[in-house]
């Protein structure tokens, strides 16, 4: 299993977890806003080389 697949599933979990804690809402805000805030802390050549990787993997 790749990295990627393994946050992934992590990700779910936690939000998974969350959802009697603090609403559906607010865990669905955890799921999504986590990703999105690591990827836009990356430097732009950080995230060229990362969409660059994602694009060679789907075509293997």
């Amino acid at each position: 299993m790749s990295t990627g697949a393994k946050v992934a599933i992590g990700g779910v979990a936690v939000g998974l977890l969350l959802i009697p804690l603090i609403g559906f809402w607010m865990s669905l805000l955890v799921i999504v806003g986590v990703p999105a805030v690591a990827y836009f802390a990356l430097d732009p050549s950080q995230r060229r080389r990362l969409r660059r990787l994602n694009r060679r993997q789907i075509g293997r």
